[in-house]
């Protein structure tokens, strides 16, 4: 867990802000790279073994193209996904802490509301944002979703762009270490190892954002 010096403000956290995809639970890449390869005519090359590159990489070509017909085979992966086994523990410490929790996913409404109901996750949240109901993907639900003091957990470089520009503070998710080391050099605004970790970095901050209690003033010698 690191909450180190960065070009990111990160302010007392009043929010965070989950993307399922990589953030939450194992996703496989194969639908997301069936979407970009159909819907595109993109040549059928193996997929990444990262289902949040390919989907973070289907994200830009959809921005690019308006494209939004693609819900079949999110649902799909939905069905295919796996819940990290420390969500459900951390969502919940959160939640007794008083911190806003809040789905802010580029997937449609149908997708997220599935992921939710299949890994029993919708009585732990306090918004649900989609590219349905908040008009569009990346940082659009983001926006939607966002609070002042708001952090949104990245895994991917496009991530860490996206919340940037959001306004949102990106905290890094280290799933993989070497992909880690590389992200860690484009300025995110602290680290975690493990969902496990993320209330005791919330914690972190607030402390780092707690002002020092001024010092008593110094009596004159007599």
């Amino acid at each position: 867990m690191a909450a180190g010096r960065s070009a990111v403000t990160i302010r007392p956290a009043e929010g965070v802000l989950f993307e399922p995809v990589g953030c939450l639970a194992e996703f496989p890449s194969e639908p997301f790279h069936e979407i970009a390869c159909r819907v595109f005519d993109l040549p059928r090359r193996k997929p990444s073994r990262s289902a949040s590159r390919a989907w973070w990489h289907l994200l830009n070509l959809l921005e690019s193209s308006g494209q939004r017909s693609i819900e079949l085979l999110e649902l799909e992966a939905v069905a295919a996904s796996i819940l990290y086994e420390d969500v459900q523990p951390a969502l919940t410490q959160l939640k007794t802490m008083g911190i806003r929790l809040a789905i802010a996913s580029s997937l449609s409404q149908t997708a997220v509301e599935c992921f939710l109901a299949k890994h029993n996750l919708a009585a732990l949240l306090d918004e649900v944002w989609s590219r349905d109901n908040s008009g569009g993907i990346k940082s659009l639900p983001l926006r939607r979703a966002a609070a002042s003091g708001a952090i949104f957990l990245a895994d991917t470089l496009e991530a860490i762009h996206t919340a940037k520009a959001a306004g949102l503070s990106p905290v890094l998710m280290m799933n993989d270490p070497d992909e880690a080391r590389r992200l860690a050099m484009h300025d995110p605004a602290g680290g975690i190892v493990s969902l496990h970790e993320l209330p005791d970095f919330v914690k972190l901050v607030e402390m780092q954002a707690t002002p020092a209690p001024a010092a008593p003033p110094s009596r004159a010698p007599t």
